[in-house]
């Protein structure tokens, strides 16, 4: 790891408690400066904060989660939520993809990978928590990701879906970068597809 991401990795260490807590107090303040720990973004991706573990009997009963995509690295979720052999018992699959708090950018591999987890459980029907430790920024770039994903949406009108619903979110500029180049890919999955129907229509031509 290169020196400049080993301070940033150091930093978000050092700075993880102080500002879950902050994220905490936000949750609990009367008024507009409230923040929801966590929203419901369609009828598949609830995105939110650590998924807290007095939390997991209303997220599998009332919201019908069976699969997390944590986005936090070990540390952050070690003692504070369910480990995955904890959701497994609870009947919930979890994905971790590691990105670094703060600083940290989902890479395109991680987001593929996270989407394709999301549609599984899109397509059985239950939903699916998206967290990181305040819902705000590596959480919100993978469900980004999977709106552009299920409705072709730009990168741009996927991030203004999701703050109609969670207006606290922040994306920044490296997070914008990666989902434009997923964006780019899922664009040009579907104009592969687009030429090949016809001649796949043409040879069924008698």
């Amino acid at each position: 790891m290169a020196a400049g991401s080993l301070l940033e990795a150091g930093l978000a260490r050092v700075l993880f408690y102080p500002t879950l807590l902050y994220t905490v107090l936000r949750g609990t303040v009367p008024g507009r400066a409230r923040r929801d720990w966590y929203n419901r973004i369609d009828r598949t991706v609830l995105l939110g904060a650590l998924p807290l573990r007095s939390m997991t009997r209303r997220l599998v009963e009332d919201e019908d989660v069976r699969a997390v995509i944590t986005m936090n690295e070990e540390y952050e979720t070690r003692f504070l939520c369910n480990s995955a052999q904890e959701w497994r018992q609870v009947g919930v699959e979890q994905l971790r993809l590691s990105t670094i708090d703060m600083t940290g950018i989902p890479t395109l591999a991680n987001l593929q990978k996270g989407v394709q987890f999301a549609l599984k459980y899109r397509s059985l029907g239950r939903s699916v928590y998206v967290h990181c430790k305040a819902g705000r920024s590596r959480s919100a770039t993978m469900v980004a990701a999977y709106l552009i994903q299920v409705h072709s949406w730009s990168p741009e009108e996927a991030v203004r879906a999701i703050a109609t619903i969670r207006p606290h979110i922040h994306i920044r500029q490296g997070q914008f970068e990666i989902l434009r180049e997923f964006h780019k890919e899922i664009t040009a999955e579907a104009a592969k597809k687009e030429a090949v129907s016809p001649v796949t229509d043409m040879e069924h031509v008698d």
